[in-house]
C-alpha cells in the first residue's frame, strides 16, 4: 500500500546546491517548487567578486560558481623562497557577507592541483594545496564544492577529501564533475594511461571514474555528483545508468547549443530529452562557458532551459500523489499485528483506479453468478474481508445496482475503531442489506457461506500483507462454487542500482540492533532516482480459493537476470499483478501498471554490499518466503556473479505478525 505518513528517514533533498541548509537559497527553493529552474552560472575567473555576484544575479542565476584562489596561482609550500612568500594567498572573505558565501557562491577546486600525479614534487605540493583550498572553503561556509574529475585514478584524492569530511564540522557538499563522454582532447591520454576495463566501452569510461570514487567515499552522502553535458550523447542505456546516480548538479556548456531561425540558442531533441530527465531529479543547472550568441544577452541560455521547464510532458496522477515522497523510505503496514489508523484508510479510498476496478469485477462477477431470470430471486451473499471504512462495501453495492442483481453483505473488520465508521455506514446509508461484523475474519463463524468474498488485504509485493494466511484462514466461509475478488496475485522483482537508497538504508542504522539489521527488512518506497538493471520477473504466485488440499504459503524461487552494461547492483525493487476476476486486473509493475492509479509504492529488498557487474553478466538471486505459523518473513541472497549473505535468516531482522 501506498504509505505517506510514516518515515523511517530523513532525507537530504536538493534545495540550495549543498542541500536544505537553514536559511540557504531559499528563494530559489521556494521558485524551484513552482516549476523554475535553480541555476548557477559558471566562471574560471573572477577578477571582482561582488561586481560579478550582482551581475550574475540580475541575469537570473540564483549563484555563482567559481574559483576561491586565482585559478593560475599555484602555491609552492616546500621550495624556498615561494615557499616564504608575504601575503594572502587569496582574497579576504570580507568581500561579501557570511550570507553571500553561504548561499550564493560555489566554490571550485584549482585545475592545477594533481593528488593523484605520479611526480612525487607535484603530488605533495597538490595535496597541500587540495587541503589549503578544501579548509578555506569550510571557513568561506560555502554551501558546495566544485572537485573535476579528469582521470580514471582519483584514490589520493578520495583519501584527502573523505579525511576532510569526517575531520571538520562543516556541511559542505561536494559537487564531483564529471563528463558524461571524455572531452577529444583528454581520449589520446586516457588511451595511454588507463588500461580499459573488460567489457568496458569509451561512452562507460567516464562513469567508472565517478564510481571508482564514490566507492573509496564509502558512498558518503556528501560526495554528490555534477555531470557535464557534452555535445555527444552516450546511448540510452549508459544516460539511464547515470540518471541512477545522485545527480545534485548539471553543467551545461553554452558550446552545446545549437541556434534557432531567430538567433537564439536552442537544444537538439535528445538534448532536451535528457534535461526534461534531469529536471524530474530535481537538479540544479550551471551554464558554463562564453557568450556564442553575443548578439543576445547571455541570459537567454537560462531563459530557454527555463523554457524547456514550463513545457515539459505534465506529471501523471501517480505522480501526483507521490510529489514530495520520492525515495522515502517506509516501513511496510501490518494490518493483522496493527489498526490502521483513519488517516491512512483515508489516503487508500482516494485512488480513483482501484475502487472503480473492484467495481467492475463485482458487476461482472454477478452477472455470470445470477441470470436474467433469476436477478429478482437470487440473492448473492458477498462478504467483504477487511472492509476498512467501507469503500469495497460501496463499490459492490453500486456494482449490484449497475448489475440489477440482489446481494446481502456482511462487512467483516477486525479494526474496532473502523468498525465505528461500518456502524455508522450502516445507520445512515446502508440499512439492513448490510451486517457488520466485528472479528478477526479466520475466527469468524459466519451464519451462512457466501458467493463471493471481496477483500483488499494486497501489499506492495502482493503477499506482504498476509492475504495468503488471511484468505485461506476464511475460506471455510466461502461455498464450493463461491468466487475470492481478487482471485490470483503474482509478485515480480527487478534488480536495481540506486546510490541514493542505498545511502537512505544505511541511515536507518538503530541504537541496540544489528549494525546491518536495515538491510535485512524490505521498505514500501516511491522508487525515482534509481536504474533498473533489467526487466522484472515473476517471483511468487497465490491463487483463491486454494484447491489444495494441504495449503503451504512457503515459497522459494531461483531468479536470473541479464545486465546490458557495468554497473552496480543495490538491491531489488518487488511489484505485484493480481487478477481481480477474468480480466480485470490491477497492476504496480512498471510495464502493466493500472493508469492513474497510486494506492501502492512498490517495496525494496536491499543488499548489505553493493555489488559490481560487467556488461552481460548473469545476476541470479535466490528468494524465500517462509511461515513458521506465528510469523512470516522473507529471505534473499545473490548467488551470481558472486555470493552474498543470505539477509534475514529465521526472521532475525524483520518478520510479518501473524
Amino acid at each position: 500500500m501506498a504509505q505517506r505518513a510514516v518515515r523511517l528517514c530523513d532525507w537530504l533533498g536538493s534545495g540550495g546546491p549543498g542541500g536544505p541548509r537553514p536559511g540557504m537559497m531559499a528563494a530559489a527553493m521556494v521558485q524551484s517548487s513552482c516549476g523554475r529552474v535553480s541555476s548557477g552560472r559558471d566562471l574560471s575567473c573572477v577578477p571582482e567578486v561582488g561586481n560579478t555576484l550582482a551581475a550574475v544575479t540580475k541575469q537570473g542565476f540564483d549563484f555563482l560558481c567559481m574559483p576561491i584562489f586565482h585559478p593560475r596561482f599555484k602555491r609552492e609550500f616546500s621550495k624556498e623562497p615561494a615557499k616564504s612568500r608575504p601575503g594572502a594567498q587569496t582574497r579576504s572573505d570580507l568581500l561579501l557577507s557570511g550570507r553571500d558565501w553561504n548561499a550564493l557562491i560555489v566554490g571550485k577546486l584549482s585545475q592545477w592541483i594533481q593528488p593523484d600525479s605520479h611526480v612525487e614534487e607535484i603530488r605533495r605540493n597538490s595535496e597541500a594545496a587540495l587541503l589549503q583550498e578544501l579548509n578555506f572553503a569550510a571557513y568561506l561556509g560555502l554551501p558546495a564544492f566544485m572537485i573535476h574529475l579528469s582521470q580514471g585514478d582519483n584514490t589520493n584524492l578520495a583519501r584527502i577529501l573523505i579525511n576532510h569530511i569526517h575531520v571538520g564540522h562543516h556541511s559542505c557538499t561536494f559537487w564531483m564533475r564529471v563528463p558524461l563522454i571524455a572531452a577529444d582532447d583528454m581520449r589520446d591520454d586516457l588511451i595511454e594511461n588507463e588500461a580499459p576495463i573488460h567489457g568496458e566501452k569509451e561512452e562507460e569510461r567516464t562513469w567508472m571514474w565517478w564510481h571508482n570514487f564514490r566507492t573509496l567515499c564509502d558512498y558518503n552522502k556528501r560526495v554528490a555528483l555534477a555531470i557535464e553535458v557534452s555535445a555527444d550523447l552516450p546511448s540510452d542505456a549508459v544516460i539511464d545508468r547515470w540518471l541512477g546516480e545522485p545527480i545534485k548538479a548539471a553543467v551545461v556548456p553554452t558550446s552545446i547549443f545549437l541556434t534557432n531561425k531567430k538567433g537564439f540558442p536552442v537544444l537538439s531533441k535528445l538534448h532536451q530529452c535528457l534535461i526534461f530527465r534531469l529536471l524530474k531529479l530535481d537538479v540544479q543547472f550551471v551554464i558554463a562557458g562564453v557568450n556564442r550568441h553575443s548578439d543576445k544577452d547571455f541570459c537567454c541560455y537560462l531563459q530557454y532551459l527555463q523554457y524547456l521547464s514550463q513545457n515539459r510532458p505534465p506529471p501523471n496522477a501517480y505522480e501526483l500523489f507521490a510529489r514530495g515522497y520520492e525515495d522515502y523510505l517506509q516501513s511496510p503496514l501490518q494490518p493483522l499485528m496493527d489498526n490502521l489508523e483513519s488517516q491512512t484508510y483515508e489516503v487508500f479510498e482516494k485512488d480513483p483506479v482501484k475502487y472503480s476496478q473492484y467495481q467492475q469485477a463485482v458487476y461482472k462477477c454477478l452477472l455470470d453468478r445470477v441470470p436474467e431470470e433469476e436477478k429478482d430471486t437470487n440473492v448473492q451473499i458477498l462478504m467483504v474481508l477487511g472492509a476498512g471504512r467501507g469503500p469495497l462495501v460501496n463499490a459492490s453495492l453500486r456494482a449490484a445496482k449497475q448489475a440489477e442483481r440482489k446481494i446481502k453483505i456482511y462487512a467483516v473488520e477486525k479494526n474496532p475503531n473502523a468498525v465505528v465508521t461500518l456502524e455508522n455506514w450502516r445507520y445512515e446509508e446502508w440499512g439492513s442489506q448490510v451486517t457488520v461484523v466485528s472479528s478477526d475474519m479466520r475466527e469468524w463463524v459466519a451464519p451462512e457461506k457466501a458467493d463471493i468474498i471481496v477483500s483488499e488485504l494486497l501489499g506492495s509485493f502482493g503477499d506482504n500483507e498476509l492475504s495468503p494466511e488471511c484468505l485461506e484462514g476464511a475460506q471455510h466461509v466461502l461455498k464450493e462454487d463461491g468466487v475470492s475478488i481478487p482471485c490470483e496475485y503474482t509478485s515480480f522483482l527487478a534488480p536495481i542500482s540506486s546510490s541514493k537508497l542505498y545511502n537512505e538504508v544505511r541511515a536507518c542504522r538503530e541504537k541496540d540492533r544489528d549494525p546491518e539489521a536495515q538491510f535485512e527488512m524490505p521498505y514500501v518506497v516511491r522508487l525515482h532516482n534509481f536504474h533498473q538493471l533489467a526487466d522484472p520477473l515473476p517471483c511468487f504466485n497465490f491463487s483463491h480459493p486454494s484447491k489444495d488440499a494441504v495449503i503451504d504459503n512457503n515459497r522459494y524461487k531461483s531468479l536470473a537476470y541479464t545486465v546490458g552494461l557495468n554497473t552496480v547492483l543495490h538491491g531489488f525493487a518487488g511489484y505485484f499483478e493480481t487478477v481481480l476476476y477474468k480480466d480485470i486486473t490491477l497492476s504496480i509493475h512498471p510495464e502493466t501498471h493500472s493508469p492513474g492509479m497510486f494506492s501502492w509504492f512498490p517495496i525494496l529488498f536491499p543488499l548489505k554490499q553493493p555489488i559490481m557487474l560487467k556488461e552481460h553478466d548473469t545476476v541470479g538471486v535466490r528468494f524465500w518466503r517462509c511461515n513458521n505459523g506465528k510469523k512470516v518473513w522473507y529471505e534473499w541472497a545473490v548467488t551470481s556473479p558472486v555470493c552474498s549473505a543470505i539477509h534475514n535468516p529465521t526472521g532475525r531482522s524483520y518478520t510479518i505478525g501473524l
